[in-house]
């Protein structure tokens, strides 16, 4: 089993939305509600910023803006975040039944990793999204994921919130599902992902492998 990290394990979405705050307030602006900041938890300081100052990658203030907030969301990143409801329980049950987990994200180690071990998820492997050369939507990082953990990616489910996690689970030969509890992203319609499963709550994991 391997998982997304932001918008599947862990609901992150109000630390990287005050993140983004934080900036617009230093330069005079309004803080935003932390609803329009939500769907686009998933893609992190992209996301954030997009709604923040209406910027993306390749705009010239985009990088100095994006070195700004990952400071300042490294400061307040164990502030609020915690897992979602039920995901605990249904990790719990994966152990019992002797599946190995893992978890896959576009989170830097920098972040994934302390924060992971904050929360005492327990995965046996993080890849964060710069382990490997590549991070998703190229399966480079649920293959290595796969290989940390000594499974055949073909006996691998991955779940995630976002399209690109189905695009990398499949590009990586891997059984896809959606976290449709998640961040999901705007507009998000997911039954056109072409995902294996969709999963409404995280017990809905355990009934799809048969587990108690």
């Amino acid at each position: 089993m391997l998982f997304d990290l932001d918008g599947t394990l862990i609901d992150s979405a109000r630390d990287l939305g005050r993140a983004a705050n934080a900036m617009r307030e230093t330069r005079g602006l309004p803080p935003l509600p932390f609803a329009q900041y939500r769907p686009h938890g998933g893609s992190g300081a992209r996301g954030m910023l997009s709604q923040a100052f209406a910027v993306a990658p390749g705009q010239p203030c985009y990088d100095d803006l994006k070195r700004e907030f990952l400071d300042r969301y490294e400061g307040l990143m164990y502030d609020s975040t915690e897992p979602f409801p039920g995901i605990l329980v249904a990790l719990s049950g994966l152990v019992e039944a002797g599946l190995a987990w893992g978890i896959v994200t576009n989170k830097a180690e920098r972040f994934a990793l302390p924060l992971t071990a904050s929360l005492r998820l327990g995965a046996a492997v993080v890849v964060g999204g710069d382990t490997t050369v590549h991070a998703k939507p190229h399966p480079a990082p649920l293959l290595e994921a796969a290989r940390r953990l000594g499974v055949a990616p073909a006996a691998c489910l991955y779940v995630g919130d976002d399209e690109r996690d189905v695009v990398a689970g499949r590009a990586a030969g891997m059984a896809t599902a959606v976290a449709a509890w998640g961040y999901l992203g705007p507009q998000a319609r997911y039954v056109d992902w072409r995902a294996d499963a969709a999963l409404n709550s995280p017990g809905d994991l355990l009934k799809l492998l048969g587990l108690p």
